[in-house]
């Protein structure tokens, strides 16, 4: 029997684990809302370190005190007429602009369309100017107002920054609303209970709270960077993975419970054995975050370290605070369903353990025939980019007026394609621009940035400058970047290189391409080691990931009929079947993680086949509502009026069901029984459970009753 102060002490753990969290919640959750002081939607801070635009940014800064942020200013007449003389006069007061706070340089003079209906001026901003940029562009169109009957736009990359920035302005409270309040409904519909939902939102809030903190402190010591994406998707990967740990613990401790244990030996149990499964999914999802850090872009490698750290959170969250309730509660926990409701207790898991055990073979055949079908889809994806029209998802100024100044201008207007050769090759530099197809004009630029007849020559290099006809964010202009890359490159000698803002986006997505052959090896590879480790086998880890691999390219096939046939979509960024492959893989596993530990335990006391029954029985109900919740979490990004966070959400949502609801409930199990023992190869179960039918009994009776000795053995032990 235990020491009477040893009982105290371990008494007082809960309440010490709760005012712990309790403490953390009060102190660091404000910075769950405070990430955009250290949030940046730059697009300049996230190019590839190694791509030649990146070079270009670096060289050229020779020839221009500072790099600019330029907002093109587009006039029309109203009413379609041509602009006046006396309107072109007015727009002189731009010009006024120059040295004000936030413009850099002189504004250009106005020049007018082919067609004599718009103007267009460029305003070079600073491009640091974070949330000032707004009031700056304010002022700009204020400026530009004083032409008299004529309309204004502002485009270009300035104000394309501006409605990102405006699209992720406010975003974090409505974000995390709509997150907690579709978990909220979900687990009050799961568990048939008042107070456990409310804890576990509790627990994922203060693991969020904590998780932003440390984040925050990694971004203001510039060690990460953070913008509204990465925000976005840290709020919803904590709060989902929160509540699916929290979900597979309270399923243990509910089974403790209807057992007949007490409530701290119940949430001492449930801890103890679901801790291995929840700490081996965790491990997968980080670990496959931290593979992003082999990504050359920023962003990319700023999602690794901050996922594995919102991951991290949610796991000590799920593992000490939500425990240390649920052993002050108990049973209570749980009212009014009582432990023997909630998750898994339904007869419907019966029914579909049922059907994989008489026909294991004919289920999964209609399942793996009806993924292949679905993956053949996934060669229609386009991944090679979006034009800005598809970048925000409904209206937005900027992309309306990037509408307008294709109408009457060459599209890249006021977006040149930057050119830096040495000036030796001047010359043929400048007729290789200009033969090249794609180009409307070649212009020299001299001290400070601007055109010149003859080019200034800066150690021994001079800079060009290319208007594209195509508008800058285009398929089209990055088609036209390529070409004249291939052939100035062919040039002996002249050493030029291309940059700019539609080089910037070509090598964006190139080093997207990269990152996918890269990455996409090494996640596989992390994942197959951790069920390697945790399984004990090597065939079950290698069918895994290839069903998890399976519903990933199944997900892709679906996603592309809906992105173009309903949300008329023409593509996606290249990141998206990145993103997507990383969290879905990730994630995926996890619920194959809960599935197979547990089949695992229950083939080492029953053999395969009753192994393979009991698991999906007593899992299937917690995985399913975790897959959910999850899948409701993703979801919740589409608030946020953006493309790649639309077709995020909807690629993580679906997947995540397809999986939970084809893959693990059916495919996995009946591919389990079917092949029997083997499946656990090197290492044979089944050997186990004969060499103990000595001291436990095989069917149902026996096993209970080799569960009460035990039970009383260890009663004994401790009196």
């Amino acid at each position: 029997m235990r020491p009477p102060h040893l009982r105290r002490i371990r008494g007082l753990v809960p309440f010490a684990l709760i005012a712990v969290w309790l403490v953390v919640g009060g102190l660091l959750g404000p910075f769950a809302g405070r990430l955009g002081e250290v949030a940046t939607n730059d697009q300049a801070a996230f190019l590839p370190r190694s791509a030649e635009s990146t070079r270009v940014l670096r060289e050229q800064a020779a020839f221009r005190q500072r790099e600019t942020l330029p907002v093109i200013v587009v006039w029309t007449a109203d009413g379609g007429e041509a602009v006046t003389g006396r309107q072109r006069a007015a727009t002189a007061a731009t010009a006024g602009l120059a040295g004000t706070s936030g413009v850099t340089g002189a504004p250009s003079p106005a020049l007018p369309s082919r067609d004599h209906a718009a103007l267009q001026a460029v305003v070079p901003l600073r491009p640091d100017l974070g949330d000032r940029l707004v009031p700056t562009l304010e002022r700009v169109r204020a400026a530009a107002g004083k032409v008299p009957g004529t309309r204004v736009r502002l485009a270009g990359p300035a104000a394309t920054q501006a409605d990102l920035t405006d699209a992720f302005s406010g975003i974090d409270g409505v974000l995390l609303g709509v997150a907690l309040a579709a978990v909220l409904v979900i687990l009050l519909l799961v568990y048939r209970s008042l107070l456990l939902p409310l804890v576990v939102i509790a627990g994922a809030v203060f693991a969020l709270g904590l998780a932003c903190a440390v984040v925050y402190a990694l971004a203001d010591h510039d060690l990460v960077r953070v913008d509204g994406q990465v925000q976005g998707i840290l709020s919803i990967l904590v709060i989902g993975a929160a509540t699916d740990y929290a979900l597979l613990v309270t399923a243990r401790c509910r089974e403790e419970l209807a057992a007949g244990r007490d409530r701290h030996e119940a949430a001492r149990a449930a801890v103890r054995r679901s801790a291995p499964a929840v700490l081996a999914s965790a491990g997968t999802v980080a670990l496959g975050l931290i593979a992003l850090l082999l990504s050359d872009l920023t962003n990319n490698r700023a999602l690794g370290p901050v996922g594995a750290v919102g991951i991290g959170c949610a796991v000590l969250s799920a593992l000490t605070f939500l425990p240390a309730v649920l052993a002050l509660l108990g049973r209570r926990a749980y009212w009014p369903a009582g432990p023997d409701g909630g998750p898994g207790a339904a007869g419907l898991w019966q029914r579909v353990a049922g059907l994989v055990d008489r026909a294991p073979r004919r289920v999964w055949a209609l399942a793996l025939t009806g993924l292949l079908l679905c993956s053949a889809g996934a060669l229609t994806l386009d991944s090679r980019g979006v034009p800005l029209d598809e970048t925000f998802v409904g209206h937005v100024p900027s992309v309306a007026a990037q509408q307008t100044l294709a109408r009457h201008f060459p599209a890249g207007a006021g977006t040149p394609v930057v050119v830096l050769a040495d000036a030796a090759s001047a010359s043929r530099v400048e007729r290789t621009v200009r033969a090249t197809p794609g180009v409307a004009a070649v212009t020299a630029t001299g001290a400070g940035g601007r055109p010149t007849g003859k080019p200034r020559v800066v150690d021994g290099r001079v800079r060009l400058e290319a208007t594209v006809k195509a508008a800058p964010d285009t398929r089209a202009a990055r088609d036209t970047v390529a070409r004249l890359r291939g052939s100035l490159h062919a040039l002996p000698g002249a050493n030029a290189l291309v940059g700019g803002y539609t080089a910037q986006q070509y090598d964006t997505l190139r080093a997207a391409e990269r990152d996918r052959t890269v990455i996409v090896p090494v996640v596989l590879a992390v994942i197959l080691v951790i069920l390697v480790l945790l399984l004990r086998s090597l065939a079950v880890p290698v069918l895994l990931v290839l069903t998890v691999a399976l519903n990933f390219t199944a997900t892709l096939g679906v996603a592309a009929l809906v992105f173009h046939g309903l949300f008329g979509f023409s593509g996606t960024d290249p990141s998206v079947p990145l993103y997507g492959f990383v969290f879905l893989v990730a994630l995926g596993v996890d619920y194959n993680i809960f599935l197979m530990s547990r089949v695992r335990e229950e083939t080492l006391r029953h053999g395969v086949r009753e192994g393979v029954r009991r698991g999906l029985v007593t899992t299937g109900g917690v995985i399913t509502s975790a897959g959910v919740v999850l899948a409701a979490t993703f979801a919740a990004l589409g608030v946020i009026p953006l493309a790649f966070l639309v077709q995020i959400a909807f690629i993580v949502s679906f997947g995540v069901l397809l999986d939970t609801l084809v893959v693990r409930s059916l495919l996995v199990p009946a591919l389990v029984r079917d092949i029997g023992d083997r499946v656990w190869w090197p290492t044979r179960p089944e050997r186990r459970v004969h060499g103990e039918n000595g001291r436990r009994g095989t069917n149902r009776a026996d096993d209970e009753a080799w569960t009460a000795a035990r039970a009383a053995r260890r009663a004994f032990r401790t009196r």
